[in-house]
């Protein structure tokens, strides 16, 4: 066999093996994009009918008053004397008496009398509290007291909890007028905290102590008997801590614990007099610096497995109970520590550390069991992030049962939102509810983050109900719901809407006498709720009331459809091992996202749904066409029916908002899917369909921007990642052809190349050097013979035609819109050239340049061919969506990338062998994999992430923006310095390689 056809088989082989290869590559992006659908079973309650609204009924002036004494008797009384006072008119007098003082939880009652007279018996002042706040409510609903005559059964739900509401949160517009603000602290107290001694403000403080009272008293008025409280190792000098001090007596946290434990025990304290327990609400691990010190140095690491980390927390809580008798427990919350809950300046923070099942077993075993000694309770949260079972316990049974199976202690309380995920729409309810044999309760949140943050029209009547009646069915340890009155997700991202004390906070406050009354009652009339709230807080005028409550009935429906693509949504997709929520499109709270990632993958689910796309589209019209029935219904009352002008502007205000966002949305929703379906199909009608979408959505962002940008009440959606998407796609077609010119100029690069010595072409200017390519790429042992003879002209084309090719096809393939791609990719390639060059210095470089040039011809011509479709955006298009295409492409292109390494060592290999080739191409490899990695690291990998995502539009534009790019994904941080190690590494054994072998002597 000839030396020519053994080298033949060998580089065909090589080729087959780095196919096989490229094809295993494709099959391990494929594994780790993890892109698939399961059907779901989405939570769609029918909405809630409309009552018929009567007649408002004026309540009596109170006579003869006859209850027990008692600050909750007291409080409860004041509520019912200014729902009285708050009435427009009165009509009569009646006396009003009780005969309860026994203690204990049991709310039963029964009321006797008549309009005149009055009766409240019951068994405790828990019923004969409640009783009362059941008749100021039904005053401020202008209903007949009379209606309330009768036994009332003890409430459904014990445990009746919520947030903070926005007790010392300072409502500064200038905070909210950025919008950009994504950070999850509340900041509350900011103003009472000081960061030197004595640490507290004393005005402020009883300016926020006033502040929680009134949250008290309407929280207890609504029905709540629970509160959660931020902050635990504030309050902690850790005096007692194994092996302690943590804190040197010096130490300012030590000083600053017992000043804010001393500014905060009354408000604790407040709230046990009122019958409202408390619980500390805390990320875990918990930390200050002098803590995590501690902690590193006892134990080597936070290393949450080990028990006796705990007993230092443990401690601190014994301190805590010690201290301050009122605080009921502590709430623990391990899924959503780190930087976006820190407050500048202020050094106490978190940090994910609890993230393995054996890691929350050991902290729920030890903090039971302290809870269990001092006769107090925890409520866990199952809310988690992590590995396996830990980081999918909330939505898994099979999960839950790992990682609490077992552990039963009864002073336990599991909390877990009621959706299977975050707070969203389309969700299942959360079947993990349904098991275990802990005590559990069922979180709900008013103020829907995800739903632009309570400031759309957004009754949940009926969706808490269907819950809470399948999960109190199917699990009989459920007592309890916690109800978030303000917070979740960024405090200042949205609208600045402060419950109780800014904003148009009334109207999401539906949701949380909704969610109290079904705690009592599950089987509460959720519309004469609505109906009650509407007459409490907006007019007693039977039309109006109407009016509201017709619209409200609809609300849900308008949600549903107009900020969700149904299609997608009533999904279960899963992708790069998390499982995206049902919205995506508006990704996280407000930013209209224009990315392929999630817009592609969108496209694909909904055209394979029912009715495809057409549906789609017609859905969110029809979302538009709710919400402006219910403008017009609401619009179309009598203004002086309102309990003030300024009340009902709000109302309509925000329905106008609401119509004119959801009809931006249905412009971008069918823009974004006749998009996909250009690039699916690349059918000329879709891409004219495109056009005319974006003419329209440009004009209503236009107007929505003019409208509400600089609005803290109706604050403008983000569209900056919308509008970046657009542009892209804009370039596309243009893209295409350009990547089609190129292709056929490479083509016919290729082409003459081989065709050339067989015809006259060879004596064309350029064919010598398109020989020598075809030659080189294919066979790189003849590089040498394939350079030789070349006149000057041939050899620049030899240099520039790759080198322009390359440049142009990167440019092309970011729409020449990414200098950062092109500075990374084409600086790797000359420092690779650069250092080869010196490998070869007292030898031609031609044999390497024509090898390497030929395969990048090649491999341009594959990127280009990808190209030419639909340009860049069907590019991804195909990567994002199309398996098969997605695997052949990876194949070759991973073939021909290594192959370029192949090509440049078997040709250098003829001039100073195989040993000192290999070490040459790999040392260049190193250097041009070395300089960019630690460019990179040096910018830090999450900047440099997020600059080359701007420019590229291919993951969602808010990602860096809220969660981090490297966090959602969990790339290591360290990752340059990795690939900067490995590079030296190869740079380094490539030099040794390279080196010239020492001289055999010569025979004598």
């Amino acid at each position: 066999m000839t030396t020519a056809r053994r080298r033949g088989i060998l580089a065909a082989v090589t080729a087959i093996v780095l196919v096989a290869l490229g094809a295993g590559a494709a099959l391990v992006v494929g594994d780790a994009l993890g892109i698939r659908v399961e059907s779901s079973s989405p939570m769609l309650p029918a909405a809630a009918a409309a009552v018929t609204a009567g007649e408002p009924v004026a309540p009596p002036e109170l006579g003869m008053i006859d209850v027990p004494g008692g600050e909750r008797v007291n409080v409860a009384m004041d509520e019912l004397r200014d729902a009285i006072a708050d009435a427009a008119t009165t009509d009569g007098e009646a006396s009003l008496s009780a005969d309860a003082t026994g203690g204990g939880t049991d709310d039963v009652y029964v009321l006797e009398g008549d309009s005149s007279a009055l009766r409240i018996h019951a068994v405790t002042e828990a019923g004969t509290v409640r009783a009362i706040y059941d008749i100021a409510a039904q005053v401020r609903a202008s209903k007949p007291l009379t209606d309330l005559i009768g036994a009332h059964q003890a409430s459904r739900l014990t445990l009746r909890m919520t947030d903070l509401g926005a007790v010392g949160v300072a409502p500064d517009p200038a905070a909210w007028e950025s919008g950009t603000d994504y950070s999850h602290a509340s900041r509350a107290f900011a103003d009472v905290l000081q960061p030197d001694a004595p640490y507290i403000d004393r005005a402020a403080l009883a300016e926020a102590y006033d502040d929680f009272d009134v949250f008290l008293r309407h929280s207890l008025a609504n029905g709540f008997n629970a509160i959660a409280f931020p902050g635990f190792v504030e309050f902690v000098t850790f005096d007692g801590a194994p092996d302690g001090p943590v804190y040197a007596e010096d130490d300012e946290h030590r000083a600053k614990a017992l000043a804010m434990r001393e500014a905060f025990a009354p408000f604790w304290e407040r709230a046990d007099e009122l019958g409202v327990q408390v619980f500390l609400r805390t990320d875990m691990l918990a930390l200050t610096d002098p803590l995590e010190q501690y902690l590193r140095e006892r134990f080597g690491a936070l290393d949450t497995e080990n028990p006796e980390l705990w007993d230092v927390y443990t401690a601190g809580l014994d301190e805590l109970y010690d201290a301050v008798p009122a605080l009921d427990g502590v709430l623990i919350r391990i899924g959503e520590a780190g930087t976006v809950y820190d407050v500048e300046g202020w050094d106490y923070y978190s940090a994910l550390s609890v993230t393995t099942v054996d890691a929350v077993r050991t902290m729920l075993e030890a903090f039971t069991a302290q809870a269990e000694a001092s006769d107090r309770e925890v409520v866990f949260r199952t809310w988690s992030v992590g590995i396996g079972a830990v980081g999918d316990m909330h939505t898994n049974a099979a999960s839950y049962e790992a990682v609490l199976g077992g552990i039963d202690s009864p002073a336990l309380i599991v909390s877990t939102k009621y959706t299977l995920g975050d707070f969203y729409t389309w969700l299942p309810v959360n079947d993990t509810l349904e098991q275990g044999a802990q005590r559990r309760i069922i979180e709900l949140q008013s103020r829907r983050e995800f739903e632009n943050f309570g400031a759309f029209a957004n009754d949940l009547g009926a969706e808490y109900q269907r819950a809470l009646q399948q999960l109190l069915a199917a699990n009989d340890r459920i007592e309890g719901v916690w109800v978030w009155t303000q917070d979740g997700g960024p405090w200042r991202a949205g609208p600045m809407t402060l419950y109780l004390k800014a904003g148009f906070w009334q109207l999401y406050e539906l949701n949380t006498q909704i969610a109290a009354s079904l705690a009592r009652e599950p089987s509460a009339d959720v519309a004469a709720v609505t109906a009650d709230w509407a007459r409490e807080w907006f007019s007693t005028d039977p039309e109006t009331v109407q009016a509201i409550t017709t619209a409200m009935a609809s609300s849900r429906d308008a949600i549903a459809h107009g900020l969700y693509i149904a299609q997608f949504a009533q999904q279960r997709v899963f992708a790069i091992g998390l499982e995206p929520p049902p919205m995506m499109w508006i990704f996280e709270w407000d930013i209209l996202t224009g990315d392929s990632a999630v817009l592609d993958v969108m496209y694909s689910i909904v055209r394979d749904a029912d009715g495809g796309i057409d549906a789609a589209i017609a859905d969110g019209e029809r979302a538009v066409a709710v919400a402006e029935h219910m403008l017009g219904t609401v619009s179309a009352t009598d203004a002086g029916t309102w309990r003030s002008p300024q009340i009902r502007d709000a109302f309509v205000g925000t329905l106008e908002y609401e119509v004119d966002t959801l009809r931006m949305l249905a412009a971008y929703r069918s823009l974004m899917l006749h998009q996909g379906q250009w690039h699916d199909t690349r059918s000329p009608a879709a891409r004219a369909a495109w056009d005319a979408d974006r003419a329209r959505f440009e004009k209503l962002a236009a107007a929505h921007l003019k409208a509400y940008d600089g609005d803290l009440a109706h604050p403008a959606l983000n569209l900056t990642a919308a509008r970046l998407g657009i542009e892209r796609t804009a370039r596309d077609d243009l893209m295409a052809w350009l990547a089609r010119g190129l292709l056929a100029l490479s083509v016919a690069w290729v082409v003459i190349g081989m065709l050339a010595a067989r015809t006259r072409l060879v004596r064309r200017p350029g064919a010598a050097a398109a020989r020598a390519t075809w030659v080189s790429s294919t066979r790189p042992w003849r590089a040498r013979e394939s350079a030789l003879g070349l006149l000057d002209t041939d050899r620049w084309l030899l240099l520039v035609v790759p080198a322009a090719l390359l440049v142009a096809t990167r440019a092309v393939q970011t729409s020449f819109q990414s200098w950062t791609h092109l500075a990374l990719v084409l600086g790797a390639w000359v420092l690779f050239a650069l250092v080869i060059r010196l490998f070869v210095w007292r030898h031609s470089p031609w044999p390497v340049i024509v090898a390497v040039g030929g395969v990048v011809v090649l491999r341009c011509m594959l990127a280009l061919f990808a190209l030419s479709f639909t340009g860049p955006g069907g590019y991804w298009y195909a990567f994002w969506t199309e398996p098969a295409p997605r695997t052949a492409y990876i194949a070759v292109a991973f073939a021909l990338f290594v192959w370029v390494f192949v090509a440049a060592g078997w040709a250098l290999s003829t001039r100073i062998g195989a040993r000192r080739a290999t070490g040459a191409v790999l040392a260049s490899a190193g250097a041009g994999l070395l300089v960019p990695s630690v460019v990179v690291g040096l910018i830090g990998l999450e900047t440099a992430l997020t600059v080359w995502n701007d420019e590229m539009g291919l993951l969602p534009w808010g990602l860096a923006r809220i969660l981090g790019i490297t966090a959602y994904l969990d790339i290591p941080a360290d990752t340059p310095w990795i690939a900067a190690a490995f590079a030296a590494v190869l740079l380094v054994a490539g030099a040794l390689l390279a080196l010239p072998g020492r001289r055999r002597a010569e025979a004598g």
